[in-house]
């Protein structure tokens, strides 16, 4: 089975988040992405702490296609330092988890 991952990352703007989705699913870097929100985020960001509302994106994919996504984001998050952070599915449903793989496959048709 190959190792399937979700990446979590936050977008501002709505229409944003989902050209991101599109275009990562479009590319076979993500198998299904969700898009939660609006969410409240608080952080701190130049030395001021920002209380932002953003969406939340689920991403589905395998470790294989981790470095691509990585390079993905660099040219299409619309943020300066994007959330990228990676969690190994530890279990789930072996059909999906074979689907997420077979989606985000090189050269899938």
């Amino acid at each position: 089975m190959a190792n399937v991952r979700i990446v979590l990352t936050t977008v501002g703007v709505y229409e944003k988040a989902e050209t991101l989705a599109h275009e990562l699913v479009e590319r076979r870097l993500a198998a299904c992405v969700n898009l939660i929100g609006p969410i409240r985020s608080i952080y701190r960001w130049l030395g001021k702490i920002e209380n932002e509302q953003e969406y939340l994106l689920l991403i589905k994919t395998t470790a294989d296609r981790s470095v691509e996504l990585a390079a993905a984001f660099t040219e299409l998050h619309p943020f300066e330092l994007p959330e990228r952070v990676e969690l190994d599915i530890a279990e789930g449903g072996a059909a999906y988890l074979s689907w997420i793989a077979e989606q985000v496959r090189r050269g899938a048709q």
